[in-house]
C-alpha cells in the first residue's frame, strides 16, 4: 500500500508496524522528517502495544509482567534481544537508545492501579510526556522540553477520556484537561507528528467530538498542520 503526502512530499511504502497504527496515527506520521520518522514511528507503535495490554482487562499481575518484559528489553542490551518481535528488530536498527522509552511503560503500569486517583494519573501523563521528550532529545535536537511535554499531555489526556468507564476516573481526567492551556503547539519540526495529534485532539475537544478524524474537514484540517505546524 502507498500514500503519498501532498505538495511533492515523499511517498512512503507502508511497512507492518506503520500499518498496525490507527489511521490518525498514520497521517500524522506521514508529515514526520525522514531524519525522525523512524524514532518517532517506534514510539508509536510501543504507545499501541503497550495500551493494548492495558486495556485486556483481566488480572492486573499478567499485564504488569509484560509491561515489565518490555521495561527489561528496553533497557538491556541489543544484543539479548529475542529475534522475531517486529518491534524490537525496529528498535535495534535505530540509533536512539531505547532506554528513553522506559517512562512510556512506567505511565501505563500506573493505569493497572485498582484505585486510579490523582497521583496516577500524573504518572502516566509524565510516562506520556517523557516519551515523547526522549525521542526528541535521542535525536539530539535538546532545546526546551517544556512545550513537548505540555503538548504530550494534552494528547494524552484526550486519548485517555475516550478509554475510562468509571465516572469517578473519568471525573478526574475531565477536570484535569479543563486545567490545561491547550495553546496551539510550537514544536520543533521533527515533531510535526505530534502537533499533528495534538491539533487534531484541539480540534475534537473544541467541538465535543469523541474520534480525531471526525466530520468531513478533517483531513484538509490534517494536512494543514502537517505541512504548516498549525
Amino acid at each position: 500500500m502507498n500514500f503519498r503526502r501532498s505538495r511533492g512530499a515523499r511517498l512512503y511504502v507502508t511497512d507492518p508496524l506503520t500499518e498496525s497504527l490507527p489511521l490518525p496515527q498514520r497521517l500524522a506520521l506521514s508529515y514526520a522528517p525522514r531524519a525522525s520518522r523512524a524514532a518517532i514511528l517506534g514510539l508509536m507503535v510501543l504507545d499501541q502495544r503497550l495500551a493494548g495490554v492495558v486495556a485486556m482487562g483481566g488480572e492486573a499481575m499478567i499485564a504488569q509482567i509484560k509491561l515489565a518484559w518490555w521495561r527489561d528489553r528496553l533497557t538491556e542490551p541489543r544484543e539479548n534481544w529475542p529475534t522475531g518481535e517486529p518491534l524490537l528488530d525496529h528498535f535495534r536498527a535505530l540509533a536512539m537508545d531505547p532506554a528513553h522509552l522506559v517512562p512510556l511503560v512506567d505511565g501505563f503500569e500506573a493505569l493497572l492501579a485498582e484505585d486510579f486517583g490523582e497521583a496516577e494519573l500524573v504518572s502516566y501523563l509524565r510516562g506520556k510526556s517523557l516519551g515523547w521528550a526522549g525521542v526528541t532529545n535521542a535525536g539530539g535536537h535538546g532545546g526546551d522540553s517544556a512545550p513537548i511535554e505540555q503538548t504530550a499531555r494534552e494528547l494524552a489526556l484526550f486519548d485517555l477520556d475516550g478509554r475510562l468507564t468509571a465516572d469517578c476516573e473519568t471525573a478526574l481526567v475531565a477536570d484535569a484537561t479543563a486545567k490545561e492551556p491547550w495553546m496551539p503547539a510550537r514544536l520543533p519540526k521533527a515533531l510535526r507528528p505530534l502537533a499533528v495529534l495534538h491539533a487534531l485532539a484541539k480540534r475534537a475537544r473544541h467541538r465535543g467530538q469523541a474520534e480525531l478524524l471526525e466530520g468531513p474537514a478533517a483531513m484538509a484540517f490534517t494536512m494543514r498542520v502537517g505541512l504548516f505546524g498549525r
